[in-house]
């Protein structure tokens, strides 16, 4: 991943590098605890098959979709559409990212990719966003480091703003939930304040000595590369006291987890059930059990129930998005005798690379995530959290939500179906969960998409960013719920 220099600019860096390993090692340790290492469910095979899924499932059909849109950018590009979007919110973005050049390639494919988050396109507005940041890059001068536009990019798309939240429209018609409509004003609401906090943490901290970009240093262009200085490395040397005796810890308690695992099943029986583990795990896989077949009875549910007028009509508004967006495109290319075909496919050309380049960022946070889920490091997180967020006035029902919406988009929308289906959930927590999924976004998915697709190690200030819009997007969604709902 790099050398990381004494420089103020890598704290952000090792700070993904800890989070990363601290997944991954709390998970091995409480596999170990909880007997989780081998098995159909176990850590290793969770890790492996979201390794599978972080290429086949995730990267390689985003690589269709990369070719269509960024075939679609090239067009709408070449009959000044894009440059015609540009001029028409440039003042704003103009304020936001001032290092942008107002007539840059990047500007434009910005706000495209942000437009289509406002529209709830979803996945379609990735590969626009991927594209973006391939502009940035090309004005970054340390192609290694985010640059500040990058970052307040970046912390914007983790905001997830939006104007129709419709897959939580949809699931919570399929629910059976009356006046799923209501959300629409509370999740505007929510995530204007995720992303007004996304932007002012973004530029405020951009400033400080520990995110800011040292003056005067660059990275060599890929036409002349330099190549970096090799250190001279002495594992022994370099290990500090401190590191030692973390690693005779880590050693220590992982070799507990290899005695549990030889030993007859009774004892690890028995330590759970002494340390009041064994109800706690117990409790949480029968409620995971559930949340798995609430989502395919909302699926089937969602398909057979007769729709109403006003969401045929969002649902409506937001199918003829896209192929107005064609006809548009394709229309004004062919009055200006733009060779579109050609055009097309020369765009294209860029998206299976863009796919290639983010695959290992992705093998690598995803399977992370899979072993903290699959070991059961996350439903005893939940545990310890529980008393202090009871205390503060966060719904208990709405913990597992909040936990897993950062990390996991699959895992938080079977919560999320969970909480809805419940008979014992007050209409209040239904609300807010819907306003708590809609409001908030997988920060660490997109910081590994978006970062990996233009090879950016250091991420600054953009984790801290995208972090703090979830939580002030997690404390409006309930604080609104309260006024509205409860």
């Amino acid at each position: 991943m790099g050398a990381l220099g004494a420089s103020a600019l890598n704290f952000s860096f090792p700070m993904l590098n800890y989070i990363w390993a601290s997944l991954i090692l709390a998970g091995l340790l409480v596999a170990g605890l909880l007997g989780r290492f081998t098995g159909d469910n176990g850590v290793i095979t969770s890790a492996l098959s979201m390794a599978e899924t972080a290429v086949m499932k995730i990267a390689l059909p985003l690589a269709g979709m990369m070719m269509f849109w960024l075939g679609m950018m090239r067009l709408m590009e070449k009959a000044g559409l894009m440059e015609w979007v540009a001029r028409v919110v440039s003042p704003i973005m103009r304020r936001l990212f001032p290092e942008v050049p107002r007539d840059h390639p990047a500007m434009s494919a910005m706000i495209m990719n942000l437009a289509a988050n406002m529209l709830g396109l979803g996945n379609n507005a990735t590969p626009l966003g991927l594209k973006a940041m391939t502009h940035l890059q090309e004005l970054n001068p340390r192609k290694d480091t985010a640059s500040n536009a990058m970052v307040t990019f970046l912390a914007m798309n983790t905001a997830a703003f939006t104007l129709i939240p419709m897959t939580v429209i949809n699931y919570l018609s399929a629910a059976g939930i009356k006046g799923a409509y209501q959300i629409i004003v509370p999740t505007i609401l929510a995530t204007a304040c995720t992303t007004l906090t996304a932007i002012f943490v973004a530029k405020g901290l951009q400033g400080l000595s520990r995110f800011k970009v040292p003056a005067g240093e660059s990275d060599a262009t890929p036409e002349s590369p330099v190549p970096e200085a090799a250190p001279e490395v002495e594992p022994d040397a370099q290990m500090s006291g401190r590191g030692k005796a973390l690693l005779i810890a880590l050693l220590i308690l992982f070799s507990g987890g290899i005695v549990l695992e030889l030993a007859a099943p009774s004892v690890r029986q028995s330590v759970l059930e002494f340390t009041g583990l064994s109800q706690v795990i117990d409790s949480a896989e029968q409620r995971l059990a559930a949340a798995k077949a609430v989502v395919k009875t909302a699926a089937v549910a969602e398909t057979v129930a007769d729709v109403p007028l006003w969401r045929r009509l969002m649902d409506g508004a937001s199918g003829v998005a896209i192929p107005l967006l064609l006809v548009v495109a394709l229309g004004v290319a062919l009055a200006k005798r733009v060779k579109v075909y050609e055009e097309f496919v020369e765009g294209a050309k860029e998206g299976f690379g863009v796919a290639t380049r983010i695959m290992p960022f992705l093998v690598a946070m995803l399977a992370a995530l899979a072993i903290f889920r699959s070991s059961g490091a996350l439903l005893l997180l939940e545990h310890v959290l529980g008393p202090v967020l009871r205390f503060v006035g966060f719904p208990m029902d709405l913990l597992p939500l909040a936990l897993m919406r950062p990390l996991s988009g699959s895992g938080s929308l079977g919560i999320l179906n969970e909480i809805l289906t419940r008979p014992d959930v007050s209409e209040f927590v239904k609300y807010t969960a819907a306003i708590m999924f809609g409001s908030t976004e997988t920060t660490f998915y997109v910081l590994a998409v978006y970062f990996g697709s233009v090879g950016i190690r250091r991420i600054r200030h953009a984790l801290v960013a995208g972090l703090t819009a979830d939580v002030v997007g997690l404390t409006v969604s309930v604080v609104i719920g309260r006024l509205m709902f409860a």
